[in-house]
């Protein structure tokens, strides 16, 4: 069975001097400024779809690896993971890279155990499915001693 979550943007002018405003609808948790300067340049105290992709993507490789953890009968303390996310405009605006950093705290796991966890949730969370043409997405995970 399928869940659909829904956000809207409403936009006025053009790419460059325009703005819009994001909406998170299913939560209601706001209305978020976007503009293409807070896109490309500062943001300014707005979002960019870069910082959405960024939080989704954290959000749920963490999701995933803790269930990754429990199928090993392991249950983590504490993922603190961010994602940085990369906007190139210089050959034609793509995202180019994603960057995935965690630190974890997860008991009783060796560090083999943890970086296999940590590597296969990167692939098979479903984010990082949807964003499987993004050039490079790298994972550094550490795990707290």
């Amino acid at each position: 069975m399928a869940t659909t979550r829904s956000a809207r943007t409403v936009w006025s002018g053009d790419l460059a001097s325009g703005s819009g405003q994001t909406t998170f609808e299913t939560s209601g948790i706001g209305t978020y400024d976007v503009t293409w300067r807070a896109r490309t340049e500062k943001s300014e105290g707005k979002t960019s779809p870069e910082e959405l992709i960024a939080a989704a993507h954290a959000s749920c490789y963490s999701m995933a690896l803790s269930n990754i953890l429990k199928q090993a009968g392991f249950t983590a303390e504490r993922l603190e993971t961010s994602a940085e996310v990369d906007f190139d405009t210089s050959d034609g605006a793509q995202i180019s890279e994603i960057r995935l950093v965690l630190e974890a705290s997860v008991p009783g796991i060796d560090e083999e155990t943890f970086q296999k966890s940590a590597q296969a949730a990167k692939e098979g969370c479903p984010v990082s499915k949807a964003l499987a043409s993004v050039p490079s997405i790298t994972l550094k995970a550490t795990l707290a001693a």
